[in-house]
């Protein structure tokens, strides 16, 4: 007859003897490396479009971009005013950006340099627009009148139409009631409503107005074009990978030689972008120096 006492003694011996549990997967593991994260950097386009349109029509741009770049992607930022733009990029906040022209030449001032450019340059021209029934047919008839602008430091769609107008028989400090509205649609949109008597944009976003929008498109008419500038420019900040900054531009001036690329700069309406320099902005100086002598002084830098 087998005791309890020698049972008990008998499991134990089984236990003592048999197979260890497996602690591998139940004990915490430690390990003395620092865990692997990948650095983003910022890519911020200037107000082109309201923040949701611009992620639409530069997020396949981007997202194209880190398909040749995994080990050091690209984050696109957009930001609700020109204000809030200037302010990142002159505070040295984004890695690479694509700012207007006037931003541009003022961002070398902040450590930027300038690596590629927008092409077509033919196309960057400011429109200034008026309903088809104001009977507006010179510019003089704009004289006491209401205009809209995107913003002061929009080069195409508010500097080089003020410049237009300036040299073309008003004096826009004085004869003009000038109301800078946000944003390009808004300044369209604010003519359409009757408003304004004009307002001012540029091809871009005026040819997706009349995409998006045909019908409030139809009631507006370009009474007046200006003549062209240079293209927005990208720019990389100065403590960035140089050999970044090179695969970032390699990869945007090669985008038109792919029909994948072609088809995601038909989503820009721009046929190339290219290989730039600083000295490529210098023409930007003397505009603005043409500006400041006969139409207003340049804003100040928003910090």
């Amino acid at each position: 007859m087998v005791t309890k006492g020698w049972a008990a003694a008998w499991c134990m011996a089984l236990v003592a003897c048999g197979p260890k549990p497996d602690t591998a997967h139940t004990s915490p593991q430690y390990s003395t490396q620092a865990p692997h994260t990948v650095r983003q950097y910022v890519f911020a386009i200037h107000p082109l479009h309201n923040p949701a349109r611009l992620f639409a029509v530069y997020g396949p741009l981007i997202d194209h971009l880190n398909l040749h770049l995994p080990d050091t992607p690209l984050r696109l930022e957009a930001s609700r005013n020109y204000e809030e733009f200037e302010k990142k990029l002159y505070n040295r906040q984004l890695d690479f950006a694509l700012p207007n022209p006037y931003q541009t030449l003022n961002a070398l001032q902040h450590g930027y340099r300038v690596i590629a450019k927008m092409g077509d340059d033919q196309l960057f021209t400011g429109l200034i627009l008026v309903r088809r029934d104001s009977g507006i047919h010179q510019v003089t008839d704009l004289r006491g009148k209401k205009i809209a602008y995107p913003a002061p430091t929009a080069l195409a769609a508010t500097m080089m139409p003020q410049y237009y107008l300036q040299t073309h028989g008003l004096d826009v400090q004085r004869e003009l009631d000038n109301l800078y509205v946000g944003s390009q649609e808004s300044s369209i949109l604010n003519v359409y409503y009757g408003q304004t008597a004009a307002g001012a944009t540029w091809p871009l976003p005026w040819r997706e107005f009349q995409k998006e929008q045909p019908d409030k498109a139809a009631a507006l008419e370009v009474k007046w074009e200006t003549e062209p500038l240079i293209n927005n420019g990208v720019v990389v900040r100065d403590d960035i990978p140089p050999e970044l900054a090179e695969k970032v531009t390699v990869l945007l001036e090669t985008l038109h030689t792919t029909p994948e690329g072609e088809a995601l700069l038909k989503r820009l309406e721009l046929s190339h972008f290219e290989r730039a320099d600083n000295q490529r902005y210098q023409v930007i100086e003397e505009f603005l120096r043409l500006f400041v002598q006969k139409v207003r002084p340049l804003p100040k830098e928003q910090s």
